[in-house]
């Protein structure tokens, strides 16, 4: 297994490469945010142990950077800032996992081996369906170059649809995947937000891209006829 390692303090990237390469993993080390995403770039690793402070570009935007580039490698954070927006804007620019420092090895190791395991399938950031693209972290979506303001439930229900596109959601599953059990009015509640969201992301574009499945449910066109 080939790993990357992206740490610019010499001694710390010096002891992960021999201490993986102990374990019989191959190691590259990169001391800077571009080098690192120049590197994934033109190699395959199985991951990436990536730190967030870098001289140029920090290890959230070569994360960034990396899932843009459509780099799917799984990725390690390594920190020495203890808060929650730290971790939350990591995992939201596609790390896999978050390490604090000052960490044991053996954890190191054994959070690189989980993330090895679960492969590198596409997890992309930002979602996009023809010329649809919607962005979970920020909450923000668009038409082509036009900002779409939706609610949180429509935004919630086009998450949904964007994330299986070409496929038919019955009316249950969109139910149990956005409104709970107990929520009131759910006879048809579906059927009125998928209205609102064609309002939004259809109709003002000419576009028919939501369509009805009648006696199944709802389906978003992965693209345009």
């Amino acid at each position: 297994m080939r790993v990357l390692v992206v740490e610019d303090e010499l001694k710390l990237a010096s002891l992960l490469q021999h201490g993986l390469e102990d374990e019989g993993f191959g190691v590259d080390v990169a001391v800077s945010g571009e080098q690192a995403v120049a590197g994934a770039v033109a190699t395959e690793y199985d991951a990436i142990v990536l730190d967030i402070v870098l001289p140029g570009i920090d290890g959230f935007e070569a994360c960034r950077r990396l899932r843009a580039e459509q780099v799917w490698s799984p990725t390690l954070m390594l920190t020495a800032r203890d808060d929650v927006e730290s971790r939350v804007r990591g995992l939201d620019c596609g790390a896999d996992d978050y390490l604090l420092k000052p960490f044991s090895f053996d954890e190191l190791l054994a959070r690189l081996r989980a993330l090895v395991r679960r492969g590198a399938a596409p997890r992309p950031t930002v979602l996009e369906v023809d010329d649809l693209r919607l962005d979970p972290a920020t909450h923000r979506a668009w038409r082509g170059p036009i900002e779409i303001e939706l609610t949180a439930r429509e935004f919630a229900l086009l998450e949904t649809l964007m994330r299986r596109a070409g496929r038919v959601l019955s009316r249950f599953e969109l139910l149990e995947h956005i409104w709970s059990e107990s929520y009131e009015h759910r006879s048809n509640v579906v059927d009125v937000y998928i209205g609102y969201l064609r309002d939004k992301i259809d109709r003002p574009f000419g576009r028919q891209s939501l369509e009805t499945v009648r006696g199944v449910g709802y389906r978003l066109r992965g693209t345009e006829p």
